[in-house]
């Protein structure tokens, strides 16, 4: 999901929001076709968004799937609706671009029945300043600036709070809200447009920023962040997904298999060496 969520985070990939507050990255339009067939031999076709999501399916298609058996066609996509809305008609037999955030959402308000297999990446957020240079230097008095759409905002709130800047009610996690702030700590917590968190961040001692944000301001999460999400149990992995019932294809299982190889993890790892995007493998919560 950069959420553009494309985390491009900014969502992915959330709720609707851009990958900055949406699913993923912004992708290229082009027409759904094919897909929804039960034949195992036939190809599987799967909707994406380009960045980085169908950079990383045409690296599968090209170098790892003949070799295991499997027929891949890539769709992609320059919108966060219709990914799903043609896998849950049967056009596309699977979708690779969003968290499930911003799936429980779309379920929700288009009555679609689309599940999460196979975790793949995370477009993490980050924090980051012009002022300090460590973390821990925010105290009272500091400023900090997050996004303020609900996913995001979220995230962020929960990021600062796992590095101790401020400190969150019980059993409140990424669905944070500023009301849900035990203890800021004396830290005043300013919200923005995700878009905005970047081209402000010396207004601030320090922001939350989007991936995709990051990058576009010659920000390196690697290198500048100064505290960035854990890949580990992330709610906002970016996962392969198909409609309900089809989860045991076993053209999804190979290429669910295929998503999280060493090949893969080595491909993300040397394709995105600036930590834009990150590894996230292991079974999709449904």
């Amino acid at each position: 999901m950069r959420n553009t969520v494309k985390i491009t985070v900014a969502v992915a990939a959330a709720s609707a929001v851009v990958l900055g507050a949406s699913a993923c990255s912004a992708p290229s339009d082009v027409t759904a076709g094919g897909g929804g067939k039960s034949d195992k031999d036939a190809p599987l076709v799967v909707a994406a968004s380009p960045t980085p999501h169908g950079v990383i399916l045409n690296f599968v298609k090209n170098e790892l799937a003949a070799k295991a058996g499997l027929k891949l066609e890539v769709k992609e996509f320059n919108d966060y609706k219709i990914p799903n809305k043609v896998t849950d008609d049967g056009q596309v037999d699977a979708n690779f671009f969003q968290h499930k955030p911003f799936l429980d959402t779309f379920n929700k308000e288009n009555g679609t029945h689309i599940v999460p297999v196979q975790n793949v990446l995370i477009e993490p957020l980050g924090v980051y300043s012009k002022k300090i240079g460590k973390i821990s230097e925010l105290k009272a008095g500091s400023t900090v600036s997050v996004p303020n759409d609900p996913s995001n905002e979220g995230r962020a709130l929960k990021l600062l709070a796992d590095h101790g800047v401020i400190t969150l009610k019980p059993g409140v996690g990424s669905g944070a809200k500023l009301t849900d702030v035990k203890d800021a700590k004396g830290v005043k917590i300013t919200e923005l447009e995700a878009a905005q968190t970047a081209p402000r961040l010396a207004d601030v001692d320090a922001a939350v920023i989007n991936g995709n944000f990051a990058i576009g301001a010659k920000l390196k999460p690697s290198e500048d962040a100064l505290a960035l999400e854990k890949a580990e149990n992330n709610p906002y992995a970016n996962f392969l997904a198909v409609k309900k019932g089809n989860e045991d294809d076993p053209r999804i299982k190979k290429l669910a298999e295929l998503l999280n190889s060493p090949e893969v993890k080595k491909f993300i790892e040397d394709k995105y060496q600036d930590g834009s995007v990150i590894p996230a493998f292991g079974p999709a919560k449904g």
